[in-house]
This record gives C-alpha cells, structure tokens and sequence, in this order.
C-alpha cells in the first residue's frame, strides 16, 4: 500500500506559482504527529467486526486496512478519538500515552 510521505512546502517564488485551491497536492502530508498527543487508540482484535466505519471516519487518514485488521499510523494520529467514539462495538479504547 502506498501511504503519504511527508514532504517539505516550498513557498512559491512568483505570485504565478501560488496553489488556487488547497496548499498541498494530493497525497502529501505536511507534518508528522507533534508529540502533543496524550491519548493513543489501542484496537481490541477479538471485538473489531471490520466494518471500517472507523476508517472511513479518521480525519486525518491515519486507519489502514492490512490482512482484515485495522492498523494506526502513529506518525499522523493526533489521538482525537473520532475512531474510538464511532466504533459500533467499542473495540477501540483511548489509551494515555
């Protein structure tokens, strides 16, 4: 699978050269993870029905499908618990760093 790799935004030398819609292209993450993060999400196996809701819901495109389990990029997770609070069986918890 191929993931967003961080990539440095160079500032345009030419008004030409400035984005007319978002800053970066797509599939271009601007910053890894700052390390303010204080909760991490931790996935209970035996509970996760793979219904991917959580996936479809992280908004910072963290969740990856891998082998019928979801896995976490904890370079981009800023630990905001959208995944933990919409899984359908409470197979994700919140868990202080």
């Amino acid at each position: 699978m191929n993931r967003p790799k961080k990539t440095e935004f160079k500032f345009p030398t030419h008004v030409d050269e400035y984005p007319t819609g978002p800053q970066y292209a797509a599939g271009y993450l601007p910053e890894t993870n700052a390390g303010w993060r204080t909760v991490r999400p931790v996935v209970d196996y035996d509970a996760c029905v793979f219904c991917l809701r959580c996936y479809l819901l992280c908004p910072d495109g963290t969740i990856m499908k891998e082998n019928g389990k979801i896995e976490f990029d904890m370079d981009y997770c800023k630990g905001c618990g959208v995944c933990a609070h919409e899984c359908p069986k409470d197979a994700i918890k919140m868990v202080k760093e």
